[in-house]
């Protein structure tokens, strides 16, 4: 994908702070990571603004991309590019990505560690949220939600139905009015919730009322 005007307004500071790693000897080659002419710190650099220095948020409606699964991040990336996926602004940032700088930017911020939320919570809510996470989510979601990957568990279909092999977002310690949001638009169809996702959450909301997700929120926010 051609460089942009909307591109290269966004890069412009960060090639100017960071000018002496683009440059190199006449007789180097170009080093891989900066073909597409902007280094993957760079290009993460341009995502700052709202999911935070390497990726850390520390705003309640932006979620932190630190330690994202690598392939989870690209494709996410190109739905919201593409027009697959609902988004607000997203839509229109991605489409200033090509397929190979959106790999640049996953592997640096897959490298970069994940900093839980530093938000308030209710622990006796959380306490009930860690109970539902176990019934409704930890099939998927293991370990609290910390996972960046499923383990698989085989290699047949029903074992994929059952989350194997499959990739997540980190759920622990990710704000939760940004964890709130997402889930209103799964539940308006404004965006794809997955196969088995839907009859986790269908189940959970059934048993639990309203009180179900906000209790399984607040686990996650006690998750560090």
């Amino acid at each position: 994908m051609a460089n942009t005007p909307r591109k290269l307004a966004l890069l412009a500071g960060a090639l100017t702070l960071g000018a002496g790693s683009v440059l190199w000897a006449a007789d180097e080659p170009p080093k891989p990571e900066l073909i597409s002419g902007a280094s993957a710190a760079m290009l993460a650099e341009t995502c700052a603004g709202c999911h935070g220095t390497d990726g850390a948020s520390v705003g309640p409606a932006s979620p932190t991309i630190a330690a994202t699964y690598p392939e989870y991040f690209v494709e996410v990336m190109q739905a919201f590019r593409d027009g697959k996926a609902y988004s607000t602004i997203m839509g229109r940032i991605a489409k200033g990505y090509s397929d190979e700088e959106l790999k640049l930017m996953a592997g640096y911020f897959a490298e970069k560690p994940f900093v839980a939320a530093d938000q308030p919570f209710d622990e006796k809510l959380a306490a009930k949220g860690a109970k539902l996470h176990d019934k409704f989510c930890e099939k998927c979601h293991s370990d609290g939600g910390k996972i960046v990957k499923a383990e698989a568990k085989g290699k047949g279909k029903e074992d994929d139905d059952e989350g194997g092999g499959e990739e997540y977002h980190l759920l622990a310690g990710q704000w939760t009015p940004y964890l709130h949001n997402t889930m209103e638009d799964y539940l308006a169809d404004r965006r794809e919730m997955p196969k088995k996702m839907r009859s986790k959450v269908k189940d959970l909301m059934t048993k639990e009322g309203d009180g179900g997700l906000p209790a399984v929120f607040a686990f996650y926010a006690s998750e560090k």
